[in-house]
């Protein structure tokens, strides 16, 4: 039973762990979490594609007024053709 709950515990953790592209489905979601992560303003996001992937360009403003670009890829379905 222990061996169970730790196991649990370990897939969460890691799930927790993952990186923001893992989970950023879509360019709304990914600017919020972009902004969240780094503490800044959403000044512009797009998407962007390229062949069959697609990448999500959001435009940060920060609390020290630099802007920074964060480029997000989106693993939802890839593009149908």
């Amino acid at each position: 039973m222990r061996l169970k709950k730790l196991q649990s515990l370990c897939l969460v953790l890691l799930v927790l762990l993952m990186p923001v592209t893992v989970f950023a489905i879509s360019l709304e979601e990914a600017a919020q979490q972009a902004a969240r992560q780094n503490d800044a303003k959403v000044l512009s996001a797009r998407t962007i594609e390229k062949g069959d992937s697609r990448v999500h360009e959001i435009k940060l403003l920060t609390r020290d007024g630099v802007v920074k670009t964060v480029r997000i890829r989106d693993n939802s379905k890839q593009k149908k053709r």
